[in-house]
């Protein structure tokens, strides 16, 4: 069954929705989350959206962490949202470092191929169209746009930095955090 995406929302996870490292997140002990990032997905929730996460997670092929502290991060996330009332509806990751020349290492747009083939199913050149996509990163963004998601920065994690260098997508929205995108674009749709 096909998922219309005008009701899916794309997130970038470290420095979005959790604690950013310098040396990589690779425990369940290091996952962290940003303070109102989990509240900001079960208020979208909540608001009837779908989130989906896309995340390079090339602290797989550098071996700093296996699938299996990939997967007990994620199930910390999941834990820590279900009282809340939010879920994450799919995690999309990328296990790739750039020399891997793949296609799903963002800023390279194939896990938002993956995403737009999941959720709608469309043929169209930009399937992902208006979908919000919020990253800390240029890359995050770049992905994103290149199937017509609508690109959206937060200040946390790199999202500072990224502010400071510029040259972001047009029509980028600036957000202090996960929990003040998700304010404004609940406040759009009222």
């Amino acid at each position: 069954m096909s998922t219309s995406s005008s009701k899916l929302i794309i997130l970038d996870r470290d420095g979005v929705i959790n604690e950013d490292r310098d040396d990589y997140v690779k425990s369940s002990k290091e996952w962290i989350p940003l303070p109102g990032s989990l509240e900001a997905i079960a208020l979208l929730n909540q608001a009837g959206y779908q989130i989906a996460i896309a995340t390079n997670q090339s602290g797989l092929a550098r071996g700093y962490f296996n699938i299996n502290d990939l997967h007990a991060m994620h199930s910390k996330m999941d834990k820590l949202l279900k009282p809340l009332g939010g879920r994450i509806d799919s995690i999309f990751f990328c296990p790739h470092v750039d020399a891997n020349g793949c296609d799903c290492r963002k800023p390279l747009p194939g896990l938002m191929k993956e995403i737009a083939l999941r959720y709608k199913k469309n043929d169209s050149k930009t399937p992902l169209l208006g979908v919000p996509i919020v990253g800390d990163s240029l890359r995050d963004l770049q992905a994103g746009i290149v199937l017509g998601a609508s690109p959206h920065l937060v200040l946390t994690g790199k999202g500072k930095k990224t502010l400071a260098k510029g040259d972001l997508p047009n029509g980028t929205e600036i957000h202090a955090d996960l929990l003040a995108f998700a304010h404004s674009l609940l406040k759009e749709k009222v």
